[in-house]
């Protein structure tokens, strides 16, 4: 039965990025269990951190799609991105206007992580960088002011906006995630991605009472 939307945590992190001890493993146990179509481990600063995903891929395809990525560190900020090895770009700590630049050039996407969050994040600079594909609006590390700031700025530029758990241990994947309109496999994801129809969702509780509330 096709789903008639498609659920995708687009930001997950496990022991290979190096500031934790999850189980890539576990923590694609965890997105089965919690209902989710997709998973994306976006591994800090290395595209072959996530190497670890190929043999996933394989052993759950019939469960869940596993998807790869990475938490890119530009010089102003962190930057999530899809479609393109970004250990062979050659822009490690670049400026950010040159990543986006050279990722587009390659055929990738470029959509800032907790955009708004009070370190390591691009703040204002969307509003001027040009060449997104989407900010990330629902990250659920993220107090609940980062992420309406967030996706204030995706209406206001008319962008769309992702979800993802930034999960750094298996309990938190899936608070946040990314429910796209159709269904999306390993060969149209980043078609997906360009054509923007999908929309971030948060599941925590506390989150949706504060935006009621704000």
């Amino acid at each position: 039965m096709i789903p008639l939307k498609f659920k995708i945590d687009l930001h997950v992190h496990s022991k290979y990025s190096g500031d934790n001890d999850a189980e890539p493993e576990e923590t694609i146990l965890r997105a089965i269990e919690r209902g989710l179509h997709g998973i994306a481990f976006t591994e800090h600063y290395s595209f072959a951190a996530s190497e670890h995903a190929e043999s996933m891929k394989e052993k759950f395809k019939k469960q869940i799609l596993i998807l790869r990525g990475v938490e890119f560190s530009t010089n102003e900020g962190h930057c999530l991105i899809f479609g393109v090895d970004t250990d062979r770009l050659s822009v490690k700590y670049a400026p950010v206007k040159d990543v986006v630049r050279v990722v587009i050039a390659a055929g990738g996407v470029v959509i800032p992580s907790h955009p708004y969050r009070s370190v390591n994040s691009l703040g204002d600079l969307v509003w001027t960088l040009g060449g997104l594909s989407a900010l990330e609006g629902y990250n659920g590390c993220n107090m609940h002011p980062f992420n309406a700031k967030a996706i204030e700025a995706a209406e206001m530029l008319k962008l769309p906006h992702t979800g993802g758990s930034d999960s750094h241990a298996s309990p938190e994947v899936g608070s946040c995630f990314t429910e796209f309109d159709g269904v999306v496999t390993q060969e149209n994801f980043i078609d997906q991605l360009k054509a923007g129809r999908f929309r971030g969702v948060d599941t925590r509780k506390i989150s949706r009472m504060m935006f009621n509330t704000f």
